[in-house]
């Protein structure tokens, strides 16, 4: 499971034209789901990605978590995450999690962030082709992948 997290001043996904979400203050993350993820490996990595301390405290020192300030949440689908550029031109895409099970973790991480007190979660349309806009505030991206974490 690969999460590519922008702390972001705002962010919002269309699907069609219309804004299916929109945050201020907090975290768009992009969530790639390989064939080998589990709700295991989500749990671990919704528990890091909730808990870093990517936020400027007084002093101007990464100190701050999303809680600490009131940040949301962005959750986008990106199956090309998982894209293997190895060979010719053309990226194939066969390390990504077939779409029936890539769907019902997704859904899982979704519901799993909302249990959190006070988080605000929005979300894009799985499969859909959405037009994401951001403000990346730093500009600060961090990319967090399962295969690192064990």
């Amino acid at each position: 499971m690969k999460f590519v997290i922008q702390r972001v001043t705002n962010a919002d996904v269309k699907v069609d034209g219309k804004v299916l979400g929109a945050i201020d203050k907090g975290f768009m993350v992009l969530i790639g789901i390989s064939n080998e993820d589990t709700k295991e490996i989500a749990d671990k990595m919704i528990e890091k990605m909730i808990k870093l301390r990517i936020f400027e405290d007084a002093e101007g020192k990464t100190n701050l978590s999303l809680a600490d300030v009131g940040g949301e949440l962005l959750l986008i689908s990106q199956f090309t995450l998982y894209a293997d550029c190895k060979k010719g031109n053309r990226p194939s895409f066969i390390y990504a999690g077939k779409p029936d099970m890539a769907n019902e973790l997704y859904e899982y991480i979704i519901s799993k962030c909302k249990t959190y007190d006070g988080l605000k979660v929005e979300r894009g349309q799985f499969g859909a082709d959405m037009k994401v806009s951001l403000v990346n505030d730093g500009p600060f991206t961090i990319i967090l992948d399962s295969k690192e974490m064990n």
